[in-house]
């Protein structure tokens, strides 16, 4: 990509507050493109977008949610920055994935939780776990996000740019506690390589990865999967679905419902409203 171009990029998304994650993934999908015709980005025509990007879906097959980053992306660069037309460059929108987000039992979700000898990455799992949060906002909590009073958790620049509170779980707080002993003081709870800084979200995937083959529990996805099981373990609970929205720091009640799965064992204990009549 050309400087003048990619600088035009790069402030734009400064401006609308975009993550880091975010800036990083969609410069990718402009390097892959660039370097897939060796041509300039700006001198690209529409159908050569549009053929890079059924390379994608059909030939290197990527997960939905990648796919969808390539978009994004590209939408942003010819429609945002380049200004071309709906004539000049549209691409179909993406609809959401039909597949559902994988889960495990509260018995396997115990067995990973205790897979660690590691305090901190015992810790780091069970707040990961207990308060329902997304890797990128437990990798960078530090002791004032804690409210043991209150038990309560203070997310702070969460998805979206939103502050929120989510509960504090007994346990993962008594793990933290076990770690500060240990380790402390850090200004970071779940430090990289030095405790000034965060653990990296590779790095966290991994102490996940690693719990999973010390366990011996199946593979269903990523740490993301503590998350989801957050939500279905509270529904299951008989939380408030808005409860739980909140928690999530979710907009909107659909948002919440992609995240929560019925399991079997539930429905087994679901009763018919006609018997509960008789």
């Amino acid at each position: 990509m050309a400087t003048e171009l990619r600088e035009q990029v790069l402030l734009h998304m400064r401006l609308r507050g975009f993550s880091p994650r975010t800036v990083e993934s969609y410069l990718h999908a402009y390097e892959e493109l660039a370097r897939h015709y060796w041509t300039a980005l700006d001198q690209l025509r529409c159908e050569q977008v549009q053929q890079f990007l059924d390379e994608l879906v059909t030939v290197r097959k990527l997960a939905w949610a990648t796919i969808n980053v390539y978009f994004s992306a590209y939408r942003l660069l010819y429609e945002k920055i380049l200004s071309r037309t709906p004539r000049e460059f549209s691409i179909p929108p993406r609809g959401r994935s039909g597949k559902r987000p994988g889960i495990l039992s509260k018995e396997e979700i115990r067995r990973l939780l205790d897979a660690h000898t590691n305090l901190k990455h015992r810790a780091l799992l069970s707040m990961i776990y207990g308060s329902g949060l997304r890797v990128s906002e437990a990798v960078v909590l530090t002791a004032r996000h804690i409210d043991s009073d209150r038990m309560m958790l203070r997310v702070e620049q969460g998805k979206g740019h939103k502050d929120r509170y989510s509960v504090l779980s007994k346990v993962a707080l008594e793990r933290l506690r076990e770690h500060w002993r240990r380790n402390g003081p850090m200004d970071c709870l779940f430090y990289g390589r030095d405790k000034g800084h965060p653990m990296s979200i590779g790095t966290a995937q991994q102490v996940y990865y690693q719990a999973l083959e010390k366990s011996g529990v199946r593979r269903v996805g990523g740490i993301h999967v503590l998350r989801h099981c957050f939500a279905t373990h509270l529904m299951e609970a008989g939380a408030d679905m808005y409860v739980i929205k909140r928690w999530m720091g979710h907009r909107a009640l659909a948002t919440t419902g992609h995240y929560i799965h019925v399991t079997r064992e539930h429905l087994s204990r679901v009763v018919s409203p006609a018997d509960m009549l008789l």
